[in-house]
């Protein structure tokens, strides 16, 4: 039998081995604070001997808050700067091996893209004049910085302040191709330090001798080539290999301005450009002006190439649909487009004219179109002013606010939700949790009609369809269904156009009003077809089918209202002679997007114009210089063609207060005109004699009518 005292000193054991840890963890604790006390006295009274007063110390804090806040922006540009390292992720080299030419409409060649790429030569067999030239001209220090030339941007930015312009760029080469690789063109503080950190990455991950390999095989140098090699073959019709220093000196000022300086377009330019690279040799003293004498007394000559410009804004977006549309294994392909030389002309030279007419006086610098046919065909399309200046597709690839542009989108969801053109709704103000839209001149419009809210641009209509009636739900469903390929946001300020949306976009959605309802015919490649002329590709048998999104009632009842706009409403600069208009105007907040998307029964065209950077224009709005680069566009485009019908609109719209007036003084100029005449007829007869005339007539008038004589019975009664 165990003894009950055999539990109780366990239990006793066990009480006085806890009493030990704890013991032990007191006088632990106990020692180590005392110890730190001892240490931070120690430190206290070694760190008195630093210290510092009087001018000093003021010394001693700028330094430390200096060290702060650098501390604190670097974490900032290291946020700034993590989406672009994400671009690194994959094989960034990889430019795939297709190699294709374009022809037009007519089959006429319009350029090529890819074949350049497999065109490269190895910097080693480049000729020293040439990898000089390009040095002297866009980064002497090359081989001496690391990635970001500071001595080289301070620099430029003295020579610039003293010459009041931009004289000299103080981008490295590595800062170049970084933007090339992997960048757009947009002038943000945003890019600049996301190239910046790229540059940085490049020199980090590849050598001198390959980055300006990438850099002179991946550089625009205008006439739609891409590298030193192709842009030789294109200028001389020759390698890289064999340029003497003029036709190399005339390359390497490429590079600054491709378009401007593009010797078969202007080569006055061009060898003014060459003189400026031969005298770079001379100043960095990689040359001696008796080495370069000879280049200068025979400047370069170039192949005759012509002056047609090459469409490359659309060269780019076409060489995107071949991606998507060829199959594996055949990359070496011919493609047949629906690009239209003439329209893209006028579509470009509209652009230009009002931005030089215009531009200081509306603070406006860039624009961009897309003209689409009403059987889907994409005829023009303008990425920005200068290709050579700014590869980024504008038209393709930004994402600018739609503003009351995007409102169609809304009131075609209303159309098949029952409304009318002549439903009414309360224009008055309104708040959606905690957002109150007001209207573009600030007061109330009362109820007012549909086609009278769309034509006057009433934001607070279609804010109120949406909150009351549709949701945010259907029209985003609408606007995607209609081609709007964009990621559109669920807000409910979407309604007013705050989703970003580009400029081939609009000219999708819009050309659904032209196409009858209908949405999937939008194309830029009729055909592809092998280098052995096997057709793998016709978009007229292997496209999918268009398919109708709008209803023809709500068809008919969309291109009535948006008819009304340039006539009674906002648009009234997009007016074309003897022919229908119909569209929208958009306008952003701050005034930093400006829009015109419109159509007649032939064409429908997007017209946006805006900064890179998002600064506000001087106030622009759509319904001023879109819609009269538009309409010089559209002038042009409908010249010497087949007019056809806006569908579902039997008839014009006609402003009734300006129908009331034209009859009225049509009505005044008949009567004007019959008086006039009857004042200048001649007299024929005397007074007395008219008088005698009329006496007659009156007694002829009032005299009885007589009976009839009776017809005889028989011939023998005669």
């Amino acid at each position: 039998m165990a003894s009950p005292l055999r539990p109780r000193k366990r239990r006793g054991r066990i009480a006085s081995a806890l009493l030990a840890v704890d013991a032990w963890l007191d006088s632990s604790l106990y020692e180590i604070g005392f110890k730190a006390r001892e240490f931070w006295e120690a430190a206290t009274i070694f760190s008195r001997r630093f210290r510092v007063k009087g001018w000093r110390r003021g010394i001693i804090e700028v330094l430390s808050e200096g060290f702060t806040m650098g501390a604190g922006g670097v974490v900032v540009l290291l946020a700034l700067a993590m989406p672009a390292f994400q671009i690194t992720d994959g094989d960034w080299r990889a430019q795939g091996d297709f190699a294709v030419t374009f022809l037009d409409r007519y089959g006429n060649e319009i350029g090529q893209r890819g074949i350049i790429q497999r065109d490269s030569v190895p910097v080693d067999e480049m000729p020293d004049h040439v990898i000089k030239a390009v040095l002297a001209t866009e980064d002497r220090r090359f081989f001496d910085h690391y990635g970001i030339d500071v001595l080289g941007l301070s620099r430029a930015i003295f020579e610039n302040v003293r010459a009041n312009s931009v004289v000299q760029g103080g981008s490295s080469i590595t800062q170049q191709l970084a933007k090339n690789l992997f960048l757009t063109n947009e002038r943000t503080l945003e890019r600049k330090i996301k190239e910046a950190f790229l540059s940085l990455w490049l020199e980090a991950n590849l050598s001198k001798k390959e980055i300006l390999q990438l850099y002179l095989d991946r550089a625009y140098m205008g006439g739609g080539t891409f590298g030193i090699e192709a842009a030789a073959d294109f200028y001389f019709g020759k390698s890289v290999k064999d340029l003497n220093l003029a036709e190399a000196a005339m390359l390497a000022g490429l590079f600054k301005a491709p378009t401007k300086y593009a010797p078969h377009i202007n080569l006055p330019a061009a060898r003014a450009r060459a003189n400026v690279v031969l005298s770079n040799l001379v100043d960095s003293g990689f040359m001696t002006e008796g080495q370069v004498l000879q280049a200068r007394l025979h400047p370069a000559d170039v192949v005759d190439r012509g002056e047609q410009k090459s469409p490359d804004y659309f060269l780019d977006w076409a060489f995107d649909e071949v991606k998507k549309i060829a199959k594996p294994g055949q990359h070496s392909l011919v493609a047949h487009t629906t690009f239209d030389a003439n329209i893209q002309k006028a579509a470009e030279e509209s652009v230009e004219f009002h931005l030089r007419q215009f531009g200081k006086e509306y603070n406006v610098t860039e624009g961009a179109v897309v003209v689409i046919e009403t059987n889907g065909a994409v005829r023009a399309i303008v990425g920005g002013r200068d290709y050579g200046a700014s590869q980024f597709n504008r038209a393709t690839k930004a994402l600018r606010q739609t503003g009351s542009s995007f409102k169609p989108y809304v009131y075609a969801t209303a159309m098949e939700h029952g409304f009318t053109p002549d439903s009414v709704v309360s224009g008055g103000a309104i708040s959606w949790g905690g957002w109150s839209p007001h209207n573009y001149n600030g007061g109330s419009a009362g109820n007012v009609t549909l086609i009278t809210a769309i034509a006057k641009s009433i934001n607070t209509v279609p804010v109120r369809l949406a909150k009351d009636h549709l949701g945010i739900g259907p029209i985003k469903a609408m606007a995607e269904s209609m081609g709007v390929e964009s990621p559109l946001e669920g807000h409910k300020t979407m309604v007013l156009g705050t989703s970003g949306m580009t400029v081939m976009d609009q000219a999708t959605g819009y050309s659904v009003f032209a196409q009858n309802g209908l949405v999937g015919s939008r194309h830029g490649i009729t055909q592809l077809v092998t280098r052995t002329g096997d057709v793998v590709y016709d978009w007229a048998k292997d496209a999918p089918p268009p398919h109708r999104v709008l209803s023809e009632q709500a068809l008919k009842y969309m291109n009535t209202m948006l008819a009304a706009v340039p006539v009674i409403g906002t648009a009234r600069r997009a007016q074309l002679p003897n022919i229908v208009v119909a569209g929208k105007t958009g306008t952003t907040q701050s005034y930093r997007d400006a829009w015109f998307v419109g159509f007649t029964g032939n064409y429908t065209a997007a017209v946006w114009l805006g900064n890179d950077d998002f600064t506000p224009t001087n106030k622009m709005t759509g319904g001023t210089l879109p819609a009269m680069v538009w309409q010089r566009l559209m002038v042009y485009a409908h010249q010497n063609i087949d007019l056809k019908p806006i569908p579902g609109l039997d008839h014009p719209f006609v402003d009734p207060e300006v129908a009331a007036k034209a009859e009225e003084a049509a009505k005044k100029n008949a009567e004007a005109a019959e008086a006039q005449a009857a004042a200048e007829r001649p007299p024929v007869l005397s007074s007395q004699t008219t008088q005698m005339l009329r006496e007659m007539t009156k007694a002829f008038q009032t005299a009885p009518v007589l009976d009839a004589p009776k017809a005889p019975e028989t011939l023998s009664a005669l």
